[in-house]
């Protein structure tokens, strides 16, 4: 009689969920992951190497937004095609990289991207963005309202083709009515994104940290100063196809630097106003913005960081894991 009584009030003897019939507590649940890799050209390759190590670490983002080359990146790792970037990569050279540039002067941009965009179907064989493993977006924007237009649906390549299309340089890409331009003017590297997909930790890929002197003010020129060298726009690729030198870039260089001085304003704006929870920020400020061969380097340099920043990103997730 008294183990009836008390199966009625407890349940049965011996069953879990402390004998009074709730359920058991539920599996520790870990955060919403965001990755959000930032553009830079060809320091993008950088980020190859950061997502590869976070990947062999256990770290896999639940949502992806890039920016320009870090939209490539991106797209590319959810595709399962980063080994395919990665080797296209690796295999660049000089002359490689101006066969592909398909000048066309007197157009909206010196570079039709027809040849690019050849090699970026080539590696993602069509796909669309909804064919992803998981959620990505690729950031743009709208040449006429400035508005940034957030693309996460349609064909992958036009999708990236926008994302990427620094003014003067690749003509832009145009998306129904829109037409598109590189992201990078309006946000470079997309926190803000992968907090609006409902990420709760975003691992941010800044790929502009070192680039400048950190923005200083020179309030006062001497008339001898010594000039100051720095990456510049490339190696001497463009220097050599559109004129120019270090001292007196070309149209192509002070197209590439200024927007450079746009591109690092912007983001340390933007980041001081929605920081990620961890920056990953790769050393590439002597990789120039065409130095595209240069990409055993520059993934180098992103594996470099990835493994100062891991330990930080382990312990935030263990912290957030609940």
């Amino acid at each position: 009689m008294l183990e009836g009584v008390t199966r009625r009030l407890f349940g049965p003897l011996g069953e879990s969920g402390g004998g009074n019939g709730s359920p058991p507590p539920a599996p520790p649940r870990a955060p919403r992951i965001g990755l959000a890799v930032g553009g830079g050209a060809a320091r993008g390759w950088a980020a190859i190497g950061v997502v590869r190590r976070l990947r062999e670490a256990g770290i896999v983002p639940d949502v992806v937004a890039g920016t320009s080359m870090g939209a490539v990146v991106g797209a590319c790792d959810l595709a399962g095609r980063l080994d395919r970037l990665e080797r296209f990569a690796l295999g660049l050279t000089p002359r490689r990289v101006f066969s592909l540039l398909d000048l066309r002067l007197g157009r909206s941009g010196l570079v039709a991207g027809e040849r690019l965009a050849e090699l970026i179907v080539a590696q993602l064989d069509d796909i669309r963005v909804e064919d992803l493993a998981r959620p990505f977006t690729a950031v743009a924007t709208e040449l006429s309202t400035g508005h940034e237009i957030w693309l996460n649906g349609g064909r992958l390549v036009e999708v990236l083709r926008a994302s990427y299309a620094l003014p003067g340089i690749f003509e832009p890409m145009r998306i129904g009515r829109r037409v598109l331009v590189d992201g990078a003017l309006v946000n470079p590297v997309p926190v803000s994104v992968c907090r609006a997909q409902g990420a709760e930790l975003v691992i941010a890929i800044n790929l502009a940290s070192d680039t400048f002197a950190h923005g200083t003010v020179v309030q006062s020129l001497p008339v001898e100063a010594e000039e100051e060298t720095g990456a510049g726009f490339g190696s001497g690729l463009m220097r050599r196809v559109f004129g120019g030198t270090a001292e007196t870039p070309g149209l192509t260089g002070v197209m590439m630097e200024s927007f450079n001085i746009i591109q690092d304003r912007i983001t340390r704006s933007r980041l001081a106003g929605d920081p990620p929870d961890v920056m990953i920020a790769p050393r590439v400020g002597s990789i120039g913005l065409f130095d595209f061969h240069r990409a055993a380097e520059a993934i180098a340099i992103g594996v470099a960081a990835a493994d100062r920043a891991l330990p930080d990103v382990t312990a935030l997730i263990a912290e957030m894991t609940r």
